[in-house]
Parts: structure tokens; sequence; C-alpha cells
């Protein structure tokens, strides 16, 4: 096994090391895999052949812990961790929650609420004159003044509140790489203000050719128009092709965001794979039971970066950018040849996807030089004249693969957009998708079936997921297996009034499906959707849009969604009241819920599509997922998923 980067003084000592560069502080636990952002921005610093030392959840409570490895030669980089830390810590209601993925034992308590402020603000304070840059999904998501659901007020911009003194969005290699060698240069920090993928702040607005300005952090949090206007620049300006400087004015001083930096291209992102990453948490963990979040990623491949989808209330648009980019066929087969020689490898691999899994190429060959269109999606609400969707590099892949010696099998569990997939014309990939990569269950985000809430959440109308549904299980019964869709659902989405969930809700029982779990909108920073929730307004069309906020409202939107539960019987009639849908109230077929006291117990027993429903789901708040892109380690990407997403369409 490759050696980890040091987390001590003995560390160094065994590299012969008195001094580091770099000294990385993550609020993750140490694991050094590819899916961690902080493991690849640590690994390619070492590859280019600095000193690099790793502090993971340091004691905020005490200062020594951040010197731990010493005061570093050129600064301190910090990253929140793989998921915004406040999604890490609360639930969509609020809740704290009791457990952390990302955590020894999975634990929480490790690191505090805000981590990138926290620990800038103490670095700042005990080594003022060391350069402090800070990155990662919390610090990229919140680069500008943003609105934040958990203290439900705007907060300025991450880097202004933390006093770091520079900023690294989105996927950060390149901006890293050449932020390292500037300073190793002798550069000093305050001139390093032309870096692609970088923000900073400035005394004064510079005077940048073509940059833009956008309402100051003040005007956004008390005007929501404003705020709504500043999001729709700084969402459409996040294109590597024809984005521009945007500075937003803060107090006194101003935040500078150069464009974004390009896409990693195929050969650097294989490039970044083939880094001697361990590939498992540090051992230091296993007394405490290891690192959870290692599980969904051991024996898996990722082998895409960027979501054309972009999904209104999705983050990966906003950090990973739009634009896919993959790693090579060679890249992916080496990975996996590795994986068969882990001894802890069973001859399954978990999943070969990404944001989405099955976007091996652009959407279009127009964007290579052009961009991403301003004010339009590749896919929805229904798919650009434009796209080219072909599978034959994925599937080839797939059935590489699937040949390897010691592979008995090979799933796909990240996100399948189902739209994209159905406008390619050759069904092969469709067929092998069913026939080899299903784990019994594959799980798909239709989200919603109304049109008009669908057309808020960026995603494709209910016709195209019931046209989907119906060939998943044709095919399924063609290859003669028994497996499931395992619907995603959002309740409580900006543009969701009472009756649209009761239309879902009819819709639900129409088809024979009964969802486990149900995800409340989660308004995470630099979304679309999360302006919508905050303003009330559409940023992308100026609109006013209708925004379910109350918990009575919420909650029985969610119950709603899960009409044959006995425990939600109350919440549905008072529901179906308020929507002035008392017809659904009683003993007809039809009906969602019984009159006579005793629950909905319907003539469907147990059966989703036709079928019995998928097994080992639990029904909690805990394990609901998490919004996608923020969800899980660069998977969805994420939760965190976030996520995924995360990571998780």
């Amino acid at each position: 096994m490759n050696r980890f980067l040091p987390i001590n003084r003995e560390d160094m000592a065994e590299r012969g090391w008195d001094e580091l560069d770099f000294v990385l502080i993550s609020a993750d636990a140490y694991v050094d895999h590819p899916s961690f952002g902080a493991a690849i921005i640590a690994r390619v610093l070492e590859a280019k052949g600095h000193r690099v030392g790793i502090i993971a959840q340091p004691d905020w409570h005490r200062d020594e812990s951040f010197l731990k490895l010493g005061v570093p030669r050129l600064g301190f980089m910090i990253s929140g961790g793989n998921i915004d830390s406040m999604v890490a810590h609360y639930t969509a209601a609020k809740r704290r929650r009791s457990e952390d993925e990302y955590s020894p034992g999975g634990k929480a308590g490790f690191r505090p609420d805000r981590p990138t402020i926290v620990y800038s603000k103490i670095l700042k304070r005990i080594c003022p004159d060391k350069p402090v840059i800070i990155g990662g999904l919390e610090a990229s998501l919140r680069r500008f003044a943003h609105y934040d659901y958990w203290d439900d007020t705007v907060r300025p911009s991450v880097l202004a509140e933390s006093g770091a003194d520079l900023l690294s969005y989105g996927m950060g290699e390149n901006q890293t790489i050449e932020i390292a060698a500037r300073l190793a240069a002798g550069e000093p920090i305050e001139d390093l203000t032309d870096i692609r993928g970088t923000c900073y702040m400035a005394d004064t607005a510079p005077a940048v050719a073509g940059s833009v300005s956008c309402a100051s952090y003040e005007k956004v949090a008390e005007d929501k128009t404003a705020y709504a206007r500043a999001f729709k620049i700084q969402y459409e300006e996040h294109d590597a092709v024809y984005g521009r400087t945007i500075i937003q004015k803060h107090g006194e001083r101003f935040l500078v965001q150069n464009p974004p930096m390009p896409p990693l291209e195929q050969q650097e992102l294989d490039w970044v794979w083939s880094l001697p990453f361990a590939r498992y948490y540090h051992p230091s963990y296993e007394k405490d039971g290891g690192v959870p979040a290692i599980e969904e990623v051991e024996f898996s491949i990722m082998h895409n970066r960027g979501c054309f989808g972009a999904c209104n209330f999705c983050s990966i648009a906003t950090h990973q950018g739009r634009r896919i980019t993959c790693r090579s066929e060679e890249s992916v087969l080496a990975e996996a040849k590795a994986m068969t020689e882990n001894p802890r490898f069973k001859g399954y691999i978990h999943d070969v996807g990404g944001p989405t899994a099955n976007f091996r190429q652009p959407s279009c060959q127009l964007q290579l030089e052009k961009g991403l269109c301003r004010g339009r999606k590749c896919l929805a609400p229904s798919p650009c004249k434009n796209l080219q969707a072909d599978h034959t590099e994925y599937l080839q892949l797939l059935r590489k693969l699937r040949a390897l010696p010691k592979v008995k099998k090979v799933f796909i569990r990240s996100g399948i957009r189902f739209d994209y997939l159905l406008e390619d014309r050759d069904d092969s990939f469709f067929k092998e998708l069913v026939e080899h990569h299903v784990s019994g269950q594959l799980k798909v985000a239709p989200e919603h079936c109304s049109a008009a809430v669908l057309d808020k959440m960026g995603k494709p109308h209910i016709e195209t997921f019931n046209r989907f549904t119906k060939e998943f299980y044709r095919i399924t019964k063609e290859v003669g297996k028994e497996q499931y869709l395992v619907p995603y659902l959002m309740s409580s989405h900006p543009g969701s009034t009472l009756k649209d969930a009761v239309t879902l809700a009819v819709y639900l029982k129409k088809n024979r499906i009964r969802p486990e779990q149900v995800q409340d909108f989660y308004p995470t920073p630099g979304t679309v959707s999360t302006c919508m929730f905050y303003t009330g307004i559409d940023p992308l069309t100026g609109k006013e849009v209708f925004v379910p906020k109350t918990p009575r409202e919420k909650a029985m939107q969610r119950a709603l969604l899960q009409y044959y539960k006995p425990e939600m019987k109350l919440q549905i009639i008072e529901a179906l009241k308020a929507a002035g849908r008392t017809d659904l109230i009683g003993n007809g077929p039809d009906c969602l819920v019984s009159g006579d006291g005793k629950g909905e117990r319907t003539a469907q027993n147990g059966r989703n599509n036709g079928k019995k429903p998928p097994k080992n789901q639990k029904n909690s708040e805990k394990n609901s997922r998490s919004p996608r892109g923020t969800d899980r380690p660069n998977r969805k990407g994420g939760k965190n998923d976030p996520r995924r997403g995360g990571k998780h369409k």
C-alpha cells in the first residue's frame, strides 16, 4: 500500500523533512482517495515537488492543534470537507444529525459549523504573516454573498468573512498548481490576482476589461429582487469559455471573482487519477472503526466530471460546471485492475459513474468552442436539437470492465439521466444496463409529476419518465430478471403548491408506487432553487414563484407523497381539505385515504409498479438522501450528494 502523507512530526522525520511547504487542513477525516477533494489537492501538490502535510479535523478549541506540523514555509490550505458542513450537521428540518460519515466511527462532533471560516480565522490570528487559501465545496458555493438557510439570512462571501487571502473555486487542481508555483517563486500572496478559478478581496475595484458588477452584499441582503439579479449574473458567467470577471462590493472592499479555470482535459484527469493515493482512510482511524464514507467509493470508479443536466436544486453546475470531461478507457481499466488486487475486493465494482453516470461526452460539440448556452438547458424541459446522445463509448468501457478477471459484477449506482438515455437511438446500452448493471434496484429521479414544478426544478416532464419506466420493465421481463425502479421524489420545492403535491400523490397511487424515501427540498448555497426559495423569484426568468415555507405546509406535502402510511392519515386528510380535494377521502378506488379511521388500505398488497416493493429501505430523516451534488464524495458529488450530491439524477 502507498504511504500516506505526513500527519505528525514523526511522519515528517521519517521522510527527512523538518519543514513543510504547505499544510492542508481538512474538516473531514483523512481519507487518501481521489473521491475526496482534499486528498486530490494534497497529492497534486506532492506531485509538483512540494512538501505537504495533512491536519484532519483539528480541535478548533486549541490553537496548538493547527501547529502540530509546524508553520509551513509557503502557506496553509483549508478544505471545509467533501460536503457543506451545515448539510453534514443538520437535516432539512434543521435538526442536528447524530452521525457524520466523514468522521472517525461515523460520529458527529469532530468539526465546527462552517469550518472554513473557523479554521481560517484561527490561522490568521496565530500565523498572520502566512498565506491562507480556502477551497473545496463549502468555499466554492459560498464565494459570493449568499442566502444561508440555517441562519435564514444573507451572509457575506466566505472569503470576506473568513479573512483568508485567496479562494479557489470549482475543481481546483490547476489553480492550486499555479498558486503553489508562484508562491514558491517568491511572489507575495497579495499579487496573485490574475489566476483563473480564484477570488480575492481588493481595496478598490480593479479595472478589468469586460468585467461585470453585481449588486453589493449590503444591497442583496435587503433587496430580494437585487439578490435574484445578482445570482443570475453569477450563474450565467460560470463558463470557462465566455465567463467574465465578476465584482461584488462588500462594505468598503470588493470581492473579485476571476473567470473559471477551464476543466481538466482527459490527459490531465488521467494524471490526477494516476497519483499514488493509498485509496483508504488513514490507519490511525482503525481503533475508531474507520471512516464510513470510504464504503461508498472504495470499489467504485468515477469516470467523469461535470453535468450538463444542471438541475436547479443541484450544486454540481456551480461547482464542477456543466461541461463534461472524462477519463480515458485506459485510465479506468488500470484503476479497475488495481482494484481487483485489493484483498478486500469481493468481485463487485459497485459503480462506474460520476455526477451523472451515463454522460461520457459533451452534450454537443458547439460548447467546446462557444461554451454552454446561456439561458438554456441541454435536456429540460425537452432535449436541445443539437444534443448528441451516444452511449457507445460508455458501453464499450463497461463491457471491458465486465470481462476483467476477478470481476463478478459491475453495477451502476450513481444517477442515470433517463431522458438522455431515451434520446439514444441505439438501445444497446439500455438493454445491457438492465441485464448486467442493476443490482436489483435502479435509482432514478423523476422528482415530481407536475409540469409546472418540474420546470422550476429544471427536470424533464413526467411523460419521459413514464416512457423510461415502461421500457425498463419490458426489458427486465425480456431478460428474465426481477428488478425494480426506486424513484427519488422531492416535496416542497419552490413552485410546488399543495395541489401539485396532491397531483403527485394521485400519480403515485395510480402507478402503484410507494416511496419509502422522500426528500424535503433543502436550500443549500449556490443553487438556482435556493435563490427561488429565498427571494420568491425565479432568477433565470425574473418571474415570481410560490414557495412552500411553513412547517405545516411542508409536512402536508411530505405526507401526501407517502399516502399509504396509516400514521400519515391525519396530515393527509388535513392536506386534502386544504387543497379542496375531499373527493380523495373515502373508500373508493381512487381515494388516497379512507374516511373510516382505519387508514389507507388499498388492494395493492405492497406492490411497486406492479411488483413487490424494494427491500431494506428505511423511512427516517436520518437516512433520507441529501441534496444532489452534496451527498457523497464526488458522486451526485456528491451529497452532498452535494452530495449529491452531492454526491447523485
